[in-house]
C-alpha cells in the first residue's frame, strides 16, 4: 500500500513554469513505477509521463515531450513533475499514481492514486 499526496499546483501565465511534487507514504516507494496523469474540464483523464522504479527510464506523452520532466528521489519518497513552457491547454487537474508495472502508461496499470492538484495556465 502507498498513499500519495500531490502539491505545487497553481495559476501561472502561458510560457511559465511550475513544479509539482508527489509525496508517498510507506517504505516501499522504490518498488513502484510512478506516473502523472491529467484531466481537463470536460475531458477524460490522460497520460502525461511515467518513470520506472529506479528512475532509469522515463516516457512522455507527445503533447508534453520536451517541456515536462519527471524525476524521483526514492530516499525522499517523492516524485516531481517539472513543467516548462506551459500552455493554456495544459490546464487540468494533475494526478500522480503508483504502479507495479515497469513503465506503465495505461490508467488500469496504476493501482494507487493521489487526490490531484489543480494547474491553471492563463493566456
Amino acid at each position: 500500500q502507498v498513499q500519495l499526496v500531490e502539491s505545487g499546483g497553481g495559476l501561472v501565465q502561458a510560457g511559465g513554469s511550475l513544479r509539482l511534487a508527489c509525496a508517498a507514504s510507506g517504505r516501499t516507494f522504490g518498488y513502484y513505477a510512478m506516473g502523472w496523469f491529467r484531466q481537463a474540464p470536460g475531458k477524460e483523464r490522460e497520460f502525461v509521463t511515467t518513470i520506472s522504479n529506479t528512475g532509469g527510464s522515463t516516457y512522455y506523452a507527445d503533447s508534453v515531450k520536451g517541456r515536462f520532466t519527471i524525476s524521483r528521489d526514492n530516499a525522499k519518497n517523492t516524485v516531481w513533475l517539472q513543467m516548462s513552457s506551459l500552455k493554456p491547454e495544459d490546464t487540468a487537474i494533475y494526478y500522480c499514481a503508483a504502479s507495479n508495472f515497469l513503465l506503465p502508461r495505461r490508467e488500469v496499470d496504476f493501482g494507487f492514486w493521489g487526490q490531484g492538484t489543480q494547474v491553471t495556465v492563463s493566456s
